[in-house]
């Protein structure tokens, strides 16, 4: 486990902080891609619930 030391010579053990970076915004292609995964997404979940609409009114 990694420690610091501090000024008076006492160790230290608290989490490192993580090196912080700026987000970069989306390229066009990877909006595109957003865009399609969520139609996907969309079409998967309104199939599954008119699957479970259709076996639950057909008992």
């Amino acid at each position: 486990m990694p420690y610091t030391r501090e000024d008076g010579g006492r160790l230290n053990n608290y989490a490192r902080e993580p090196k912080m970076y700026q987000a970069e915004e989306p390229t066009k292609n990877e909006k595109r891609n957003y865009l399609i995964f969520g139609v996907i997404a969309f079409l998967f979940v309104s199939g599954i619930l008119a699957v479970a609409f259709y076996a639950s009114s057909a008992g």
